[in-house]
């Protein structure tokens, strides 16, 4: 259940998490699960609760077993998290007919939750068999339901949804300029660096907003949709969802920072999937090659915001995890910007200075891991 996971909202210094807290925590969310699952018709516990993740965020995951199946029960501390979204969230995409996990139970002053559970098998590996074995056609029938299931999500209502405006798409990007190159790669950016990266930015947010504004699940990728035992794709970790550019989730899904698909392959899923967000009138008329231009650029922006969020949760939170998918991410962020003209010299800073930095950075972070530590920038 790793794709549950949603970067923190909180400080960027706040400290980890007593084990002891967590300890109790545990035990607390246990017996309220005991308690709201034999009253709201799964029946009693059997046995204790295991986890089954970490990730990303403050929020852990434990299975409960009943007599008749199982659940996913959610620790959210309420001083950390905000489970208030989520459940918000899971009625709108319920509601446009989205499969996603249905909130058994909630307790929003303890920070707890009792899911749906939707089992263990995430779209990725699946998907990275098939791009192993050269099998594409095996690869779209399982994207068509990531498809489906988008057009869905697209179609949800965003009354009083938070806006992916301006003031947050550049908060995301400048993730970029303090955790990845300041932080991991340790290059505080000078006046002039900080201008080129800026304009970038500005370019980037501009696109986006000038996009179809639709309902935006924030993070649609391989590792947050799930192969459900009775068929079909389960969504998970939409908490975040906001109104914002009709290709934020798609390129999410297409230009996944866990895999890669050769880049013609891409380009003809997406527009694909612009002619199936056409037919429902999601999407105006336009062009494949205006929508391949706004798909990438709003990759761009998504790697740059990536790129930050993965140094960060090296730096702050000591997942290393995430480090070796550094390389993938920075190349489909040069890819863009190096046939992007109004880019052209952002692209040149990244491949003389940045590049040149990024496999050795991760190399020293490797080795900090190793050793059970890590280093705060």
């Amino acid at each position: 259940m790793s794709g549950f996971g949603a970067w923190p909202r909180k400080s960027d210094r706040d400290p980890p998490v007593a084990v002891t807290s967590l300890i109790q925590r545990q035990q607390a969310l246990q017996a309220w699960a005991a308690a709201q699952l034999a009253e709201c018709g799964p029946g009693n516990l059997v046995g204790d609760i295991v986890a089954v993740s970490g990730d990303a965020s403050f929020r852990r995951y434990f299975r409960g077993i009943t007599a008749t199946n199982s659940v996913v029960l959610v620790d959210a501390p309420p001083d950390r998290e905000n489970i208030q979204p989520f459940i918000d969230v899971d009625r709108r995409l319920l509601a446009a007919g989205v499969r996603v996990p249905q909130v058994m139970a909630a307790d929003l002053a303890q920070g707890f939750m009792a899911l749906e559970d939707f089992g263990n098998e995430l779209l990725w590996p699946a998907l990275e068999q098939q791009r192993l074995a050269g099998e594409y056609t095996a690869a779209l029938a399982l994207y068509q339901q990531c498809f489906d299931e988008l057009l869905l999500i697209q179609r949800a209502d965003t009354e009083r949804l938070p806006a992916y405006d301006d003031a947050l798409l550049l908060r995301e990007m400048r993730l970029f300029s303090e955790w990845f190159c300041a932080g991991l790669l340790q290059h505080p950016l000078a006046d002039s660096e900080l201008q080129l990266v800026e304009q970038a930015f500005a370019l980037l947010s501009r696109s986006a907003r000038q996009q179809t504004q639709v309902f935006v699940h924030r993070d649609y990728h391989s590792r947050n949709l799930m192969l459900l035992p009775a068929g079909g794709i389960g969504v998970i970790d939409f908490q975040d969802a906001v109104l914002g550019p009709v290709t934020y989730d798609l390129v999410s899904l297409l230009k996944d920072c866990y895999i890669e698909w050769p880049r013609a392959q891409v380009r003809a899923w997406a527009v694909a999937f612009a002619q199936q967000a056409q037919a429902r009138g999601i999407l105006p008329a336009i062009s494949s090659e205006q929508f391949l231009a706004d798909f990438d650029l709003m990759g761009a922006q998504r790697h740059i915001k990536v790129l930050g969020i993965f140094s960060r949760l090296w730096l702050r939170d000591g997942k290393s995890g995430y480090l070796k998918d550094l390389p993938l991410t920075f190349r489909y962020l040069q890819q863009v910007v190096m046939e992007e003209p109004s880019l052209a010299e952002f692209a040149g800073w990244l491949e003389a200075v940045i590049w040149p930095l990024l496999l050795p950075a991760i190399e020293r972070a490797k080795a900090v891991a190793a050793q059970g530590s890590r280093v705060q920038p």
